[in-house]
């Protein structure tokens, strides 16, 4: 992500997540704490338009370290790029960008947590491209209950 892509992420963020506010302020604070925080766009161009499809942020967890606990906070996708394989290749194609820059910090990765609401369909998604297994279910947390859900020894296997 540029700063450029900010306003338009933002617009991504209010689709996705109807009960947050100040979409913009949420990203750019974010934005503002790479490395720890890595955000990537999928970005579209229609009819010489240049769209933001979606986004994902991945979150180095507890310090820098030699082997990487990344967190997926977050995954969005506009409502009419849903169901049309955006969020699968946001985390497929910027993978390997994370892992270049755990590199350039001598850090591999290890394993990558990722907090859902338990009844989002995007569960399969995370089983299906990460190898997330829900660990455990906590009640009530943000706006449901929320699953937590963790791919193992990821390494060289994503």
């Amino acid at each position: 992500m540029q700063e450029s892509d900010l306003p338009k992420a933002a617009l991504v963020h209010q689709s996705a997540f109807v009960r947050q506010r100040h979409s913009l302020e949420w990203l750019q604070c974010n934005f503002n704490a790479f490395p720890r925080y890595l955000i990537y766009v999928a970005e579209i161009e229609e009819q010489e338009k240049s769209t933001i499809a979606g986004y994902i942020i991945w979150v180095q967890k507890s310090g820098f370290r030699p082997e990487a606990v990344l967190e997926l906070e977050q995954l969005a996708v506009l409502p009419e790029y849903q169901g049309k394989g955006f969020g699968k290749a946001l985390i497929v194609e910027s993978l390997p960008m994370v892992k270049q820059q755990l590199a350039q910090q001598d850090s591999v990765l290890k394993h990558i947590l990722v907090t859902t609401r338990a009844d989002n369909f995007a569960q399969q998604l995370y089983r299906d491209t990460l190898g997330a297994q829900v660990e455990s279910t906590i009640s009530n947390l943000y706006s449901a209950d929320e699953v937590l859900m963790i791919a193992r020894n990821v390494g060289d296997r994503i």
